[in-house]
């Protein structure tokens, strides 16, 4: 189409002229009228060791609705050749008691798989916030990322250990 005959069509079309009907002449059917389901996605960064990874998340707050974020950032790590984490959260300042649960479950589904998760760096709101939940004798968790650290390589000698004793 030239852009003499796009201008003419544009004139027609702006004075009021019936074009030819296309699905397209209706704005519901056009795709970028369509709004998108607005998805929060969790910034953080990532180091990936001999043994396993460290994820840091980068931001103070997490939206209360965003506890389904926590599967699509950690459940595809244990797919993966190092399934391990270390989830680091010195960051976070405040999180939602369902964001807190499903932590929880990441974490069991983790060692359920045989694989290491350890949250470590909480800060009192988000330690206490967890422990008015019942959750954190359920977690594992460190105070520091050295300490989270050491627990997932003992628990991967461990985990090589008891493979001896399993056959």
């Amino acid at each position: 189409m030239s852009i003499s005959h796009f201008v003419e069509l544009l004139d027609k079309f702006r004075a009021g002229a019936k074009m030819m009907e296309h699905p397209w002449d209706r704005p519901e059917n056009l795709p970028y009228f369509r709004v998108p389901q607005f998805r929060y996605m969790i910034h953080v960064k990532t180091d990936t060791k001999e043994k396993f990874t460290v994820i840091c998340l980068t931001e103070p707050r997490i939206p209360v609705n965003m506890a389904e974020e926590w599967d699509n950032l950690l459940l595809p790590y244990l797919d993966k050749p190092v399934p391990h984490i270390v989830l680091n959260l010195s960051e976070l300042e405040e999180m939602a008691p369902d964001s807190g649960e499903r932590l929880a479950g990441i974490q069991q589904q983790f060692y359920e798989r045989n694989c290491s998760m350890v949250i470590c760096c909480l800060k009192p709101g988000v330690e206490k916030m967890l422990d008015e939940q019942g959750l954190l004798e359920q977690m594992n968790v460190t105070p520091t990322e050295s300490e989270a650290w050491d627990i997932v390589q003992m628990e991967e000698i461990e985990r090589e250990l008891m493979e001896g004793f399993d056959q």
